[in-house]
């Protein structure tokens, strides 16, 4: 495991179990939860604790397998020093994005939002395209290249983002998911793309041992 997504799998086990000590508390709320009342109010800090943040064990366990799957791959090709940069960045933006939406479009100032999935977003849309023939599961079930699944995920989120606009949906931060998402998309245009990154060599990113021994080659070699 790479050391900054096992800072960030720590760090997010961490709030999880605060939420079960803590309960539905003031302290929680007021810390974890980010809103655009919560901005308006001040909390600024909730546009990053809100990311680290879940109440269900459902939504912890999907998104840090996630995390665990796409983030070493990340981590190991641009360097943790970027990747704690953009992890950060996406996670901040995923939560503007999401104030900005419950508000404006919703007409829900005061709507809360909580958990990792806008920065990880945002990491999907990054290692896709990096990696745009990687095979990945798309709804754990249909192999699809790794780009195609993404900008599937990507066009569910405005579908769903249409539909709660319209006064349905589920309670889920299609917003969030859209801020990350663009963030990946333009990190890898702006920074990634002109660092001409290249895999020296032609492997199959659909094997997981292949891409353990490319974490490991590049353990040594890293980009800062």
């Amino acid at each position: 495991m790479r050391p900054v997504v096992l800072i960030f799998l720590v760090l997010n086990a961490g709030v999880f179990v605060l939420w079960l000590v803590l309960g539905q508390s003031a302290f929680m709320i007021d810390h974890f939860l980010v809103s655009w009342d919560a901005l308006a109010a001040g909390r600024v800090w909730t546009l990053v604790t809100s990311e680290f943040s879940h109440l269900l064990f459902l939504h912890f366990f999907l998104n840090m397998y996630v995390l665990a799957s796409f983030g070493p791959i990340v981590e190991a090709t641009i360097g943790s020093g970027r990747f704690l940069v953009f992890y950060l960045l996406a996670a901040i933006v995923a939560s503007v994005s999401h104030a900005g939406v419950s508000a404006f479009v919703l007409g829900q100032p005061e709507l809360p939002a909580l958990g990792a999935s806008g920065a990880i977003s945002g990491v999907i849309l990054l290692f896709s395209f990096m990696y745009p023939q990687a095979r990945i599961l798309l709804f754990g079930l249909i192999p699809t290249p790794a780009l195609v699944g993404a900008l599937a995920f990507v066009g569910l989120d405005i579908a769903g983002l249409i539909w709660q606009a319209e006064g349905g949906g589920l309670p889920i931060g299609h917003g969030a998911h859209l801020g990350g998402a663009a963030t990946g998309v333009l990190y890898y245009l702006l920074v990634i793309r002109p660092l001409r990154m290249r895999v020296a060599e032609r492997v199959d990113f659909g094997d997981v041992a292949t891409w353990r021994r490319l974490i490991a080659r590049q353990g040594g070699s890293e980009k800062k």
